[in-house]
Order: structure tokens, then sequence, then C-alpha cells
């Protein structure tokens, strides 16, 4: 019996998994999987897109599906925020990818009327200016993340916040030295396909998802400082949250 697309990529996932099938290797084409498991060839193909769309393998033009190389960023959001890491001068990256080489590109720095949304998240009247830091991550030179950081500009405008590099332990280090140290954190995620646009920006492959995490920085006495709108290749992800009940 011809098998489905989601049964066949069960099986490749697993030869995946286990290192049958290593980083880098090519993947049976839509030819040998139509042959093996007796199925159309619009089956073979899907087959293959679910294990691109999951991050596993990536397509090359003209060459076939291969394992991705890349290994999966694990976002610990509980440690990343810590302030035992920001506060000692260490990026909060450095909590998710340790010594693998990370780049900021893209980065644009720059004041602007705050949109609707933010201003209503930080507090602001309508109109107010804040303080906008636009980047792109890239880990071992992959694009991973895009983000977007609001910060209200009559609290950071005198800071190294405005400069393209903030700082050791960055912008949170710097809002500690204004007196606004962030002590509170909340994310709101969601998963979604992304706009073309995004998808080129992050050099999404065919039918992979991003997603989007809208986070607030909270001082002790409740008052929100930053809104941060980051855009993640869902391809390259692993959410890790430690809960105490």
């Amino acid at each position: 019996m011809a098998e489905t697309a989601r049964e066949i990529a069960d099986e490749l996932r697993e030869r995946i998994r286990s290192g049958g099938l290593r980083p880098g290797a090519r993947l049976p084409g839509e030819p040998a999987l139509v042959k093996q498991y007796g199925v159309a060839k619009e089956t073979a193909r899907r087959a293959l897109t679910l294990l691109v769309s999951e991050g596993l393998a990536v397509r090359r033009k003209g060459s076939g599906t291969y394992v991705r190389e890349f290994q999966p960023i694990r976002r610990v959001a509980n440690k990343r925020l810590s302030q035992e890491g920001w506060g000692a001068g260490r990026s909060i990256w450095s909590a998710d990818i340790g010594d693998r080489p990370m780049t900021v590109v893209a980065l644009r720095v720059y004041e602007a009327p705050a949109p609707d949304d933010v201003a209503r998240i930080l507090e602001l009247e309508e109109g107010a200016a804040v303080v906008v830091r636009d980047r792109l991550f890239a880990v071992e030179g992959e694009p991973v993340q895009a983000a977007v950081s609001y910060l209200p500009a009559d609290l950071v405008r005198a800071s190294p916040i405005t400069q393209e590099d903030t700082g050791p332990g960055g912008t949170y280090a710097r809002l500690a030295e204004l007196g606004a140290k962030p002590v509170h954190f909340v994310e709101e995620l969601r998963s979604r396909m992304p706009s073309q646009e995004e998808t080129e920006r992050l050099h999404l492959t065919e039918g992979t998802p991003v997603v989007e995490i809208y986070r607030t920085a909270l001082t002790e006495d409740g008052k929100p400082v930053e809104v941060n709108r980051m855009l993640l290749d869902a391809g390259v992800y692993v959410m890790e949250y430690h809960i105490t009940g």
C-alpha cells in the first residue's frame, strides 16, 4: 500500500535523528521515493517539503534536498534574560549559542514616533518619540532572527543605547545605569507564515514558518521600558522554558 507524505517524512526524520542520514547528506530524491514507496511524485515532493518546513532539511536548486548542517539554537528564555548574564556584562545571546560566532548585520538605530501599539504598551502619549533599534542576527553566517526594539526616547536619548554598540551587557545593562533596570519580562509568542519580505530577510526556505515574539521589559515598579518584536526562523530554534510550580 502506498504510504502518505507524512509517513515517508516520519521514516526519513527517524533516519536523520538516528544518524543514518548525517548533516550534509543528500536525501533520496522524488524519483527514488516514488520507486521505494510506490507513491505519486506529488506525495514524494510533499514528504520532502515537510522536512524542509521543520528545519531538518534544505533544498539546493538544481541539486536536491539535503540534511541541514546548521545545529538548532536552544532558546532558554528564563536563562537568557537572567540578570546574572547581562548584569555581568555578557550578551543575552551567550545563553543561547555559547561560543558559536554571532554577528549583527543591517543594524539601524534611529528616533521616530512610536507606533500606536508600542505607545500603548510603553504607556506613552500618541506620537511620542521612541529610539528604535532594528537589526538582523546571524549565527555562523546564517540569518536566524530579526529584531526591532522600541525604547522611550526621553529615557534613553543621551545614553549609549542610541549608539550602534551599547557596551557590555547591552541595552538592559544601560537601562540599569539609567535607573530603569528591567526585572520582569513578558513574552507573547505565536507561529505564522512569513511575508515575502520576511522570507527574503531571513533567507527562509520554502514553507518555513516563523515564530513572532513580543517582549516587554518592566522595572521593579512595573514601568515598561522596552518593547522588542522578534522574528525567529522556526526551523532553527528549540524553545525551552523552566517553570516552577
